[in-house]
């Protein structure tokens, strides 16, 4: 499914040296094996989760820990450092950091069976990012396409082609090697993505393979991550049915935040935007907003869209809005009271925050120790 390691003929000529294992002399041993899979995924702290990604990415956390092996390993992470790739605001970022972590408590996640911690409490990630960095070819990074998509979002362009290199930072273009060493400090073997991060997940089992055949090509020292096909549906802006649900949408008509009260949902659900077709079909193409309140109401009654779609022949949007507002209302008030209940105990949520961090920095440190007596960066 993904893309081996390039041959050295298609490299630039200053990296040819990095497809040839580097001779040394060293006392390394091979690290043992998890027993189980190793699972890591994290999300930026930019504001309240929204309905898009709580069906997209958060409740599928949840079902790969109900759902895990005895023997599997379960890291969840906040990652602080991403989200300084564009502007922030300090003081909301530290409340923003402490409420996502309330919320994935919130949502089910448990901290005695999965790792949950801030990515910037341990060092071992920037310390590899730099490392990874220092073997990552330029022209590697320049095929990313996100960067466009968050500047874009991040400045509410009408599309990409609105933005260019000129408003580039070094952050925001060499991010996915931090997201790289992200995954690989925990030698994760599965991670659980969208499709808008497949890309970089690419990248990140491109360098994987580019350290282990240079540096430890007897005994590689990283597996090579494998995407986790999860259950995500795309949600879709409530205004703008053509672009994803986003927090960074001037129009706040256009979200429904897990904060929402039922009266807020049921005011955004009734205000979203549809077509005037008679009656109630599924085309995503053809009726994108109609077909936007089938997936959350697919999604909100773990239901398959087209038998959603089916019990709504011959009925209006009037009867499909006012069942999705009770469907989201009925799938976040759960989550949403638990949030209100824990989200001001700040002893709590940073005593969680360390324990957490406390157990990430245990597992990473035998891989950065690895990592340096490969390098030679021994004491």
């Amino acid at each position: 499914m993904f893309p081996m390691f390039a041959s050295a003929r298609h490299l630039p000529r200053r990296l040819e040296y990095l497809s040839r294992p580097t001779r040394r002399a060293s006392s390394f041993s091979p690290l043992p094996r998890a027993r189980g899979r190793v699972v890591f995924s994290g999300i930026q702290p930019t504001g309240i989760p929204h309905l898009g990604n709580y069906l997209g990415a958060l409740s599928n956390w949840v079902q790969l820990q109900n759902t895990a092996a005895p023997e599997d390993e379960l890291l969840f992470s906040i990652v602080g450092w991403h989200a300084l790739t564009l502007p922030q605001d300090p003081d909301a970022l530290a409340v923003s950091r402490r409420d996502l972590l309330a919320t994935l408590l919130a949502i089910g996640l448990d901290p005695k069976r999965s790792i949950l911690f801030h990515q910037d409490h341990n060092l071992a990630h920037t310390e590899l990012a730099w490392i990874l960095s220092c073997i990552t070819p330029v022209g590697k990074l320049r095929r990313m396409t996100t960067w466009k998509a968050r500047l874009a979002a991040s400045r509410n362009a009408n599309d990409e082609s609105e933005v260019d290199e000129s408003l580039l930072n070094t952050g925001l273009f060499t991010y996915p090697v931090l997201q790289a060493a992200d995954i690989l400090v925990y030698r994760s073997t599965h991670v659980p993505v969208g499709e808008d991060q497949t890309q970089h997940l690419e990248l990140c089992r491109d360098l994987a393979e580019i350290f282990n055949r240079t540096f430890a090509s007897s005994s590689p020292l990283f597996p090579l991550p494998v995407l986790m096909s999860t259950p995500s549906r795309r949600i879709l802006s409530l205004r703008d049915p053509t672009s994803k649900m986003s927090k960074s949408s001037p129009d706040i008509q256009s979200r429904i935040l897990l904060t929402d009260t039922a009266v807020q949902i049921k005011a955004k659900i009734r205000s979203a935007v549809t077509d005037s077709i008679a009656g109630i079909t599924y085309d995503p193409v053809a009726r994108p907003g109609t077909s936007n309140l089938l997936t959350i109401l697919a999604a909100c009654t773990d239901t398959k869209v087209d038998s959603v779609a089916e019990r709504y022949e011959g009925k209006g949007h009037g009867h499909l809005k006012a069942d999705v507002a009770d469907a989201v209302e009925e799938r976040l008030k759960g989550p949403r009271a638990e949030f209100e209940k824990i989200r001001h105990e700040v002893a709590y949520l940073d005593e969680i925050a360390r324990n957490g961090a406390q157990k990430a920095r245990e597992q990473s440190e035998v891989t950065i120790q690895a990592v340096r007596e490969i390098l030679g960066l021994r004491c």
